[in-house]
């Protein structure tokens, strides 16, 4: 969410008890909380998205935080009903080796085409140290319920 988020309810527990206290050092310092909230929350609505693209060749050289941003884009975009652009984001996050992005991209597919097509993004996924996904494929888990498709 963000430290605007946090500062504009925090300011108003501090002035409400900078109120009840008469403290006016109180109430100061929640007027200087309420403003940095407001200020922040304008300057976040006015930031531009990241640009995927951009992204995508910043985490092809290994860039870790353009790798989690690009994750992000794709959830985003998942959750806005965008499953193709999703899938690509997804794509160019496993390609820089995000072994949650393998997992959401199984997750895409599974909800897409079935629990099959997805076992191999899973696998990747798993053999990476993934909790989840080496769930699956524990002896009576989903991806190998007789113990005979182990990892």
């Amino acid at each position: 969410m963000g430290l605007g988020f946090f500062l504009l309810p925090a300011g108003g527990v501090l002035s409400l008890t900078g109120v009840y206290l008469g403290s006016g050092t109180l109430i100061g310092v929640s007027w200087i909380m309420w403003l940095a909230g407001v200020l922040l929350l304008i300057a976040r609505r006015n930031r531009r998205p990241p640009d995927p693209d951009q992204l995508a060749a910043a985490a092809a050289a290994g860039d870790a935080r353009a790798v989690r941003g690009l994750r992000m884009l794709a959830l985003d975009a998942r959750s806005q009903g965008r499953p193709d652009a999703a899938r690509r984001m997804l794509r160019q996050a496993v390609k820089a080796g995000d072994v949650e992005s393998m997992w959401e991209l199984g997750r895409l597919v599974q909800e897409r085409e079935g629990l099959a097509a997805a076992e191999p993004w899973f696998r990747m996924a798993a053999g990476r140290g993934h909790p989840v996904a080496r769930r699956l494929f524990r002896t009576g888990g989903e991806l190998n319920p007789d113990g005979t498709s182990p990892l």
